[in-house]
């Protein structure tokens, strides 16, 4: 059994973020949160999201676990108005998910979960670390679009750099410690990744996070984690890297 209910950019920004990385989902409806795991058909990248019960404006559920299908979701909460809430009923016995949002209501068939896959969290260690704004962090990325497929991400005690060098051009865009919200380095590193898996999700969190932390070390996975809603939800993305020799 669940009933739920939630703000609009509560769950807008729930659905938007997983869909940077994949098409259906697998909802963890947990007595306290809800979890969702995710990793691209490339296994590129992966997204771990909790949302605690707090985040939603009501929330009664026996533990269930959804397998839904991220467009019809997302196609519904673009109707929503101005102040309208989103609620999300499900029962077993039923086997279908009502959702309401304003005076539109929708049944969606859940997916078959057996069939997708969750991913385990990767261990990664590493003290280097940055965080700016989601505001600074898309204005970078949208920067290195312009010239390449693929930004190196630099650091150093003093500073942290975003740049792209292609065929003929290039651009680069440095924020020194004192334009950062943290900065923690003890030697220079770098690393490479696409922005094919950065841009999307940069964009949809650029006017809606405060702060964004990334964590890296030299042609290392990228770790980068945020929250939304308060406080209520928080997001890990694991990225990895472009080396030298990858296709």
């Amino acid at each position: 059994m669940m009933n739920i209910t939630a703000r609009t950019e509560t769950f807008r920004m729930i659905v938007d973020i997983l869909s940077t990385l994949v098409e259906e989902a697998r909802f963890n409806f947990e007595d306290d949160k809800l979890v969702v795991r995710v990793v691209d058909p490339s296994h590129v990248a992966m997204i771990q999201m909790e949302v605690d019960s707090a985040a939603f404006e009501s929330y009664e559920v026996t533990e269930s676990v959804l397998g839904l299908e991220l467009s019809k979701i997302s196609k519904l909460v673009q109707l929503a108005g101005a102040g309208d809430l989103i609620v999300i009923n499900y029962n077993d016995s039923v086997g279908k998910v009502e959702f309401q949002v304003g005076e539109i209501e929708r049944t969606i068939r859940p997916l078959d979960r057996q069939n997708m896959q969750e991913p385990k969290v990767p261990e990664l260690d590493t003290d280097i670390s940055v965080s700016l704004s989601g505001a600074k962090f898309a204005r970078a990325l949208k920067a290195a679009d312009q010239v390449g497929d693929l930004v190196t991400f630099s650091i150093d005690q003093t500073r942290f750099s975003v740049n792209v060098t292609g065929e003929s051009d290039a651009v680069n865009v440095s924020y020194d410690a004192g334009e950062l919200q943290e900065l923690n380095c003890d030697s220079p590193v770098k690393s490479q990744y696409s922005l094919q898996y950065l841009l999307p999700l940069a964009k949809r969190i650029e006017s809606t996070v405060d702060k964004v932390t990334a964590r890296f070390g030299e042609n290392y996975p990228l770790r980068l984690e945020f929250e939304f809603a308060d406080g209520g939800a928080n997001v890990v993305y694991f990225l990895a890297p472009r080396v030298e020799g990858d296709a």
